[in-house]
């Protein structure tokens, strides 16, 4: 939330400010199936996170602080270094988002996985909660720029230390099968890819489904507080149950993947986010948005589990390609998706609009309860012939 505000500084443009999310979500999302050729090819998938990602996705971050400090005098330049330093970070995380994945699997065993992204989900958003509270010291203890110029350089110091821990993981060389392709073969064998695996095709489209229900997530908080006339600090708080909500996802769900397999995990997430949507349109006072915050906490943490049962679809050989399919499909609609609710928002209202997002969520969730199979407990036949 601090990254939009930071934006709000500069312009009122509703478009810019809302753009802050546009690239957070198409950046990460976006480059995963341009890259998934590559990351097959690598014996050790960790090159990229560690040597690669030190310049794509953090080195920006120091960059951010100084930019800000330098340029808080010329608002429009102040602007479009922001704009340029956080598209190279997440688009950078992007780009090495399928070898972390991919390292991830090869490293944590199948029955220990859930648990380990709940662990470290349920500490990143714990300490989300403490950075969010301190970041709201900074900011109302230093005028603006310097209480964004030390919350921006406290982040980056952070990262770097996540770096340094990233860079120590052991992960042993895999040699990769056959011979290599060039990106126009990889990408001319995608559509048999998906033709050969139905099952995957289906969870590709119902978490398309889901994704677009997802519409009015970002407009929750102005919904919230323009409808009950709330203040910047009562939406604040709204905030911190949200992280608290995530972080309960992330320890429940974990523990529930690991013994019911992902498929479980977003079916339930599905339907948490569908009542906060009811919630949210039924909630007689602004209290009740506590609850809604909440579950859409929970929801948020379960679809981030989720997201790994793309490395249980499919040949291990070809793991980065199913990863990337599933994610970039997902990330695209995720970044349209605000696009949508802001133009159903101005033509039906935001009641209207949730009501939008509430069928679209009933609807992907029949697809994937009905249609999908979980890919843990039964063996899916996909032409191994078909290597991307």
């Amino acid at each position: 939330m601090i990254l939009p505000l930071y934006v709000s500084h500069y312009t009122s443009s509703t478009f810019l400010i809302g753009l802050v999310t546009v690239i957070s979500t198409m950046g990460y999302f976006l480059p995963q199936l341009f890259t998934a050729n590559w990351v097959q090819r690598l014996p050790v998938k960790k090159v990229l996170p560690v040597n690669v990602g030190l310049f794509t996705e953090r080195l920006p971050l120091f960059l951010l602080p100084l930019a800000a400090l330098i340029f808080a005098n010329n608002p429009r330049l102040a602007l479009i270094l922001f704009f340029l330093l956080f598209a190279w970070h997440s688009f950078g995380a992007g780009i090495i988002a399928v070898a972390w994945n991919d390292m991830i699997a090869k490293i944590i065993p199948i029955e220990r996985r859930g648990r380990f992204m709940g662990i470290t989900g349920f500490g990143g958003q714990t300490m989300g909660v403490v950075g969010a509270s301190l970041a709201a010291w900074l900011l109302d203890h230093y005028a603006f720029p310097r209480g964004y110029v030390y919350s921006f350089a406290i982040g980056a110091f952070f990262i770097f230390i996540s770096w340094i821990f990233i860079a120590q993981t052991r992960e042993l060389p895999v040699k990769t099968q056959g011979k290599p392709v060039s990106n126009r073969e990889f990408w001319s064998k995608l559509p048999a890819l998906l033709k050969s695996d139905p099952n995957f095709s289906r969870f590709v489209l119902s978490m398309i489904v889901v994704n677009l229900s997802g519409l009015g997530w970002g407009f929750l908080a102005v919904y919230t507080m323009k409808h009950w006339n709330l203040l910047d600090g009562d939406v604040s708080l709204y905030n911190i149950t949200l992280l608290v909500g995530m972080a309960a996802g992330n320890v429940v769900f974990g523990w529930l993947a690991d013994r019911r397999g992902y498929k479980l995990v977003i079916e339930i997430s599905a339907c948490v986010a569908i009542l906060a949507i009811i919630l949210t349109i039924l909630s007689p006072s602004a209290i009740w948005f506590h609850l809604v915050f909440l579950l859409r906490g929970i929801s948020a943490g379960g679809f981030f589990l989720g997201t790994m049962i793309a490395l249980e679809f499919g040949p291990v050989a070809v793991r980065p390609t199913y990863i990337g399919l599933n994610n970039t499909s997902s990330g695209i609609i995720t970044g349209v998706a605000p696009v949508i609710g802001g133009l159903l928002a101005g033509t039906i209202g935001y009641s209207g609009m949730f009501q939008v997002a509430a069928v679209l969520g009933c609807l992907g969730l029949v697809i994937l309860h009905f249609l999908v199979m979980e890919p843990r407990s039964v063996k899916i036949k996909v032409e191994r012939k078909i290597t991307v």
